[in-house]
């Protein structure tokens, strides 16, 4: 890996035609922010065809019309863009495991892959800000206080979130002398009970 810093990953998010991959849905837009030491260094975004018209519910949902979608490029070609942007950075997600379902089978159909692992930002938030009322992305930015422009539901403005909580959440980390966390441990807490997790932290 580049860097096994938790400051140095890709944070990701899909917009798509429905739940699940499995039964035809596909990507229809994707956002990404590249942090590096911490520091967005990069963004990448693109609306995709996923090549059937979408649903109205989801046209509202995301915003994201058929009009916008009939000119944008393949999935194919944005997967293969986005492969070579992702490099060998491990991948950050709130709900996770829904964006990895559609990156593997997105990535699937054109025969790329990636070398970095996933970790689930809502999941380290359930254990890291059990306070907050809920851990749906928007709750969690309110509850932190963390700025934003009130967009949800469109894929770069909630990677950007995503990214700003995930560097919250490292940053009260280090505040509790862990020093520089790794994507290990950010790992690790995401799959610890929430009962377990001051001792965890304690330990290390």
């Amino acid at each position: 890996m580049t860097n096994s810093s938790a400051k140095s990953v890709i944070v990701l998010d899909f917009e798509t035609t429905g739940l699940s991959p499995n039964m035809g849905d596909r990507a229809i837009e994707i956002g990404a922010v590249k942090l590096v030491d911490g520091v967005v260094k990069d963004t990448f975004q693109q609306l995709m065809n996923p090549g059937f018209r979408v649903s109205g519910f989801i046209a509202n949902y995301t915003g994201i019309s058929n009009a916008m979608l009939s000119n944008a490029p393949s999935c194919d070609e944005v997967m293969t863009e986005f492969s070579e942007f992702i490099g060998d950075h491990h991948l950050v997600a709130h709900n996770a495991s829904f964006d990895k379902r559609f990156l593997d089978a997105e990535f699937e159909r054109i025969g790329a892959s990636y070398a970095g692992q996933f970790a689930c930002s809502m999941l380290i938030a359930r254990r890291l800000i059990q306070d907050s009322p809920t851990h749906k992305l928007g709750d969690l930015i309110r509850h932190k206080q963390i700025e934003h422009d009130g967009v949800f539901h469109r894929a770069l403005a909630d990677s950007e979130m995503t990214a700003k909580l995930w560097m919250v959440m490292v940053e009260e980390l280090e505040a509790q002398n862990i020093v520089n966390p790794s994507f290990a441990l950010m790992q690790k807490i995401s799959k610890t009970s929430k009962n377990a997790i001051p001792a965890l932290l304690n330990n290390l």
